[in-house]
C-alpha cells in the first residue's frame, strides 16, 4: 500500500440526486458524518467512490450527502483524517489514524524514509536512533500534535506529550495510535499502539534496531519490559 499523502487531490462535485455536501475538517470520522446526516457509512461510500477505506478520509475534501437518508445508522469504519488543515490535539479518530498512518511504512528503512517527502522526520538523526522521529512525524501527520512539540529524543517527546495533557493508560484501555515509552533510566526507546492481534496480544509499531548494521527498519514490535502507554486528550 502506498503512503498516504497529505493532501488528497480529489474534490468531489455533488451528484444530482445530492441536495448537500460536507468539507471535511480535522476531528472528521465517516460514522459521525453519517450519524450527523441520517444516513449510513454504505451510503456516503456509495456516494462519494473515491473513498475506498472507510477509515481514511482527508481534510479538505468534500464529500457528497446523499439525499434520502439512511435511517441514522452510522456502521462501519470510524475513519481517521490525514490532510493538511488545522492541528488537533485532542485525540480522538484521529488516534487511529496515527496507527493506520505509521502501518503503510513497515518495511521501509528509517534512514531512506527520512530524506523523503512522506513524513515530516528530520532527516540529520542517525540511523540507529529514529524511534522518537519516527513516532513524532507520524503524530504530526496525523494531526495529533505539530512540529514545536515533535522531538528526534524520546525524552523529550514524553515530556512534551505529557505537557500537552497526555495521560497515562493501562494497555487495557490503550486505543490505536497511543504512544508507547520504553520505562527506564534513558527513557531511550518509543513507538506506536496498533491495538490487538485475533489472539488478545497488543501490536506495536516504530523504528525499531533490526536491521543487521543495526540501523532502523519501520516494523512491528519494539515494546517490552515496563514500559508506559500515552493517550492525548479525548
Amino acid at each position: 500500500m502506498t503512503a498516504i499523502s497529505s493532501v488528497s487531490n480529489a474534490t468531489v462535485a455533488p451528484a444530482q440526486d445530492a441536495g448537500r455536501t460536507h468539507h471535511i475538517s480535522w476531528g472528521d470520522t465517516l460514522s459521525q458524518i453519517a450519524r450527523d446526516n441520517g444516513t449510513t457509512v454504505a451510503a456516503l461510500m456509495a456516494a462519494n467512490p473515491q473513498i475506498k477505506n472507510p477509515d481514511l478520509i482527508y481534510a479538505g475534501d468534500t464529500l457528497v450527502i446523499p439525499s434520502g437518508g439512511g435511517g441514522g445508522g452510522g456502521t462501519g469504519g470510524s475513519a481517521g483524517v490525514s490532510g493538511a488543515g488545522a492541528v488537533s490535539t485532542t485525540g480522538g479518530a484521529n488516534g487511529n489514524n496515527a496507527a493506520d498512518i505509521a502501518r503503510q511504512f513497515i518495511g521501509r528503512n528509517a534512514g531512506e524514509l527520512k530524506h523523503s517527502d512522506e513524513l515530516p522526520m528530520q532527516s540529520w538523526v542517525p540511523n540507529n536512533v529514529n524511534c522518537a522521529n519516527f513516532v513524532s512525524a507520524v503524530l504530526q501527520k496525523a494531526g495529533m500534535i505539530d512540529a514545536s512539540q515533535a522531538s528526534a529524543s524520546v525524552a523529550q517527546l514524553n515530556s512534551n506529550l505529557r505537557g500537552a495533557g497526555w495521560t497515562e493508560v493501562s494497555l487495557q484501555n490503550a486505543q490505536p495510535g497511543d504512544v508507547v515509552v520504553m520505562k527506564n533510566s534513558r527513557q531511550s526507546h518509543v513507538v506506536l499502539f496498533a491495538g490487538f492481534d485475533g489472539n488478545g496480544k497488543p501490536q506495536f509499531i516504530g523504528s525499531n534496531n533490526v536491521n543487521p548494521d543495526g540501523s532502523q527498519r519501520i516494523s512491528w514490535g519494539g515494546a517490552s519490559g515496563d514500559y508506559r502507554i500515552l493517550t492525548p486528550p479525548r
